[in-house]
């Protein structure tokens, strides 16, 4: 992991998308800066509707958002702009790639291939051509409210088969189980004054820091030389994190759900929970919208 200090102010962080694990590796680098509670995400509009994780996601500042002809431009910069009126520092996670990028699901990488074809714009291997509403919008709304914006890189080690061909990213139950044995995150600081405030060269800006993600995982997965692989250029550091950050965290969690699964009341509890949290965090996330 090379360390980058994030100081506790309002910033933007632009992530490549590969697994649903992503959330959680964005965690991680909050969790070192001690501002884990103000992480916010802009999500694709039908993660709301997951179990309970969608009204979660809506009640702590996520912001929904739909592709294409669907975008509600209007919406968006209304949300960003109560939250620069709150004050609140925060972390403002966007992928712009909008979707996963999935080596096995060629047809979606084909047609962003094309697309950046197309557009005549540098077609890219191991990250899918950036999308820059969203990004453009965040940024006219927040500019005189960030610090700096962040572009975050991350590699998984292990998900290269035998032939060098690059695997899907562990699932959430493959990197809890330790299936992924290392993680390399690649953070780069870019001061707010260098990003283009025009829509069309923040479109090609965005997309040149995609080339540079791409490179990056290109020596990352496929470089000839061993040495070189499975790591990013630079010095790196291993960061891990003290127990006295996560420990209080996971007893409580465990303690209330061990709790609860231990007697006949319990579970049943813990289903309707699950159940009706889910039904009324629907019904709340649609009145929301």
């Amino acid at each position: 992991m090379k360390e980058c200090r994030l100081e506790m102010k309002s910033k933007a962080i632009l992530r490549s998308h590969d697994t649903i694990v992503d959330w959680i590796v964005a965690d991680i680098l909050a969790i070192r800066q001690g501002a884990l509670g103000h992480v916010r995400y802009v999500l694709k509009d039908g993660l709301k509707w997951l179990p309970l994780y969608g009204c979660y996601f809506s009640q702590h500042g996520g912001i929904y958002v739909k592709r294409s002809a669907r975008f509600r431009e209007k919406e968006m910069r209304q949300k960003l702009l109560s939250y620069v009126s709150a004050g609140t520092p925060m972390y403002l996670v966007i992928f712009p790639e909008g979707t996963r990028y999935n080596p096995e699901l060629t047809k979606v990488i084909s047609a962003s291939q094309m697309f950046a074809a197309q557009e005549g714009l540098p077609v890219l291997k191991h990250v899918l051509t950036p999308r820059v509403k969203a990004t453009h919008i965040a940024f006219d709304s927040m500019k005189n409210y960030l610090d700096a914006v962040y572009d975050v890189t991350v590699a998984f080690e292990g998900t290269v088969d035998d032939k060098g061909q690059r695997k899907e990213a562990p699932s959430m139950v493959e990197f809890l189980c330790k299936d992924c044995p290392k993680i390399h995150i690649h953070v780069a600081r870019i001061d707010k004054k260098d990003v283009p405030e025009e829509r069309d060269f923040m479109r090609r800006w965005l997309h040149e820091r995609f080339e540079i993600k791409d490179k990056l995982l290109i020596e990352f997965y496929d470089s000839p030389d061993p040495d070189r692989r499975n790591r990013f250029p630079g010095e790196s550091v291993s960061s891990k994190l003290s127990l006295r950050k996560t420990l209080p965290s996971l007893l409580v969690l465990s303690g209330l759900t061990a709790g609860m699964l231990a007697t006949e009341a319990g579970r049943k509890l813990y289903v309707k929970t699950w159940l009706y949290g889910t039904l009324l965090g629907c019904l709340w996330v649609s009145i929301k919208a």
